[in-house]
């Protein structure tokens, strides 16, 4: 996932000569000392993606029993982590369904469970019967820990039964062949799977911060999976002078008609624009540094960058048609950029009212 390479560098600072090797993959990757790192794709997987997990899958050939595994989860795994080649086939095809329906990353990630050779928890099984210890950076909001990069070290509780029902749900009718994952107990008596750090936890940093600046604050929630109107309404009902409303997650974007650049960050913080008033300020960014293919997180706005463009009401409204909120954005030099993080909790939003 997107933090694997930054933790497992300090998990080698901790450990030092300790590890006798490893890998990870990671789309920004930053060089280790003792474990091997290769850069990945994502958000769609690739065969780059299912050649270094195959490499993974052989490393834990050469493991023994008694050995301890240390196993790094973060936000961006389900992509990265990619085996064998068919989950490659079926994935991409999946992903880019679930882009034109906007349902949760938990439907989407109970379907990818069964079309794994490692998520689902069969990276469990493979490592049996090895001591385990997975160490997860949640960006599945609202704490459902099991679902962070499709839950490879998770008892998984959903049966190819409830894959099918969300493949009827949403009427999609493309053909995906799933597998049964690994349902013994055996599998996961030696793993132990420890929460880092998820949405909720930034949610309480940004909570405690707004209150020493001296601002009341409303948490909407860590669960937001709403689509960006509806979290706007939800956003802007609570807010009133002095006070700063906060939310984390994931809001559901149903892409339609032109595909432009940019995530659900910066359409959000673009479509903000129709509701902001006078003293309110408005942001929206991915933690991660990344707002889907866009090279900003995100976006601030308030009513003043609206002098920018002489025509914003007509370039707003092609930008919310045309998904081309990412170079609207630009223009008016409304965009959060961060560059890569190295962590991953989701996405965080901010309503501010003097």
């Amino acid at each position: 996932g997107k933090a694997s390479s930054s933790a497992t560098a300090e998990l080698e600072n901790i450990l030092v000569n300790k590890i006798s090797g490893g890998i990870v993959i990671d789309k920004n990757p930053i060089t280790c000392k003792f474990v091997d790192v290769h850069k990945g794709d994502h958000p769609n997987p690739t065969l780059n993606n299912v050649e270094v997990s195959t490499e993974i899958v052989e490393l834990i050939k050469k493991i023994n029993d008694d050995d301890l595994v240390i196993v790094v989860v973060s936000g961006g795994g389900s992509s990265l982590l990619c085996y064998p080649i068919s989950e490659y086939e079926q994935g991409v095809k999946l992903y880019n369904t679930f882009l034109k329906i906007g349902a949760p990353i938990q439907e989407l990630n109970t379907l990818r469970k069964h079309i794994s050779g490692l998520k689902g928890g069969n990276l469990a099984k493979l490592l049996y019967p090895s001591t385990v210890i997975s160490l997860i950076f949640s960006d599945v909001p609202g704490d459902i820990i099991d679902m962070v990069a499709s839950g490879a070290t998770y008892k998984d509780n959903s049966t190819i039964n409830d894959a099918k029902a969300i493949l009827m749900k949403h009427h999609i009718t493309e053909d995906f062949i799933f597998e049964e994952t690994p349902k013994e107990d055996k599998y996961f008596e030696k793993v132990y799977n420890s929460a880092i750090v998820s949405n909720k936890q930034a949610l309480e940093g940004m909570e405690k911060k707004a209150k020493e600046l001296g601002y009341k604050v409303k948490i909407l929630g860590a669960e937001v999976y709403d689509h960006p109107q509806v979290v706007l309404e939800k956003m802007f009902a609570l807010i009133e002078p002095n006070t700063v409303v906060l939310a984390g997650g994931e809001p559901s974007m149903k892409v339609e008609g032109k595909l432009g650049v940019g995530g659900r960050n910066e359409y959000l913080s673009a479509l903000a624009f129709t509701k902001i008033n006078k003293n309110q300020v408005f942001i929206s960014f991915a933690s991660d540094g990344i707002d889907n293919l866009s090279h900003a997180s995100g976006g601030i706005i308030d009513l003043a960058m609206k002098e920018k463009l002489q025509n914003f009401d007509e370039e707003l409204k092609i930008a919310l048609s045309q998904n081309s909120h990412d170079e609207f954005l630009q223009k008016i030099d409304a965009q959060i950029i961060t560059g890569p993080t190295g962590s991953n909790v989701s996405d965080l939003m901010v309503l501010l009212q003097k």
